[in-house]
């Protein structure tokens, strides 16, 4: 498809090793591309947004975001202050177990991204959460959707959707990102290791 959006994959911190399924979308998913924010284990804020700003402005055509983690924040704080014309390119954003930054026992690698961006998202967004991460609670991972204009998806236990997940390729997810890049509610979800075949999603962009 000549208007289908290159799925730009934003790893989080210490970035997305060979088992984690945003390294499996990269590998077989056509149109997915890894983003290098850089500074992997040691990341800076204005580092990974302008990097990301990059990545967005290399695209000719329109993009998907698919962010795991801090990822994530990273997103939510190009969003805030990026150009109309960088806004445009996006389609849409999946957002995958983003940490709570906020909380008091943050990690100092993740305090520069703190405070959260209270900013609504200027594009459709689905925020993924797992009820047993243990990088933020869900009712965290629910305030910050909600502050996001984002739509929520529960996909039960999942500890931080990552490697340690063992999600393989992660079929339900994919069927996420599908549903998100169509804009439909048809598209399968393959069930996954979550107690929920089906994720629970609830929001302004879905019924």
């Amino acid at each position: 498809m000549a208007d289908a959006p290159v799925e730009l994959i934003i790893p989080g911190l210490f970035d997305s090793g060979p088992d984690h399924w945003q390294s499996h979308w990269v590998a077989t998913r056509p149109r997915a591309v890894r983003v290098e924010l850089g500074r992997w284990h040691e990341p800076s804020r204005d580092l990974w947004v302008a990097h990301l700003d990059r990545a967005i402005g290399r695209q000719r055509g329109p993009v998907v975001l698919v962010a795991h983690s801090l990822g994530c924040l990273a997103v939510a704080w190009w969003a805030r202050d990026a150009s109309t014309a960088r806004l445009s390119k996006v389609r849409a954003a999946l957002l995958v177990a983003p940490p709570d930054v906020d909380r008091a026992d943050t990690h100092p690698l993740l305090q520069p991204f703190a405070p959260a961006p209270s900013v609504a998202l200027p594009f459709p967004s689905l925020l993924v959460a797992s009820r047993d991460d243990r990088y933020a609670d869900f009712a965290s991972l629910a305030r910050l959707a909600d502050m996001w204009g984002a739509d929520l998806a529960d996909v039960g236990s999942l500890g931080h959707i990552n490697a340690e997940s063992d999600l393989g390729d992660w079929p339900q997810g994919q069927g996420l990102l599908d549903r998100l890049i169509t804009g439909h509610d048809t598209a399968p979800i393959v069930p996954s290791a979550a107690p929920f075949p089906h994720p629970v999603i609830k929001g302004r962009h879905r019924p």
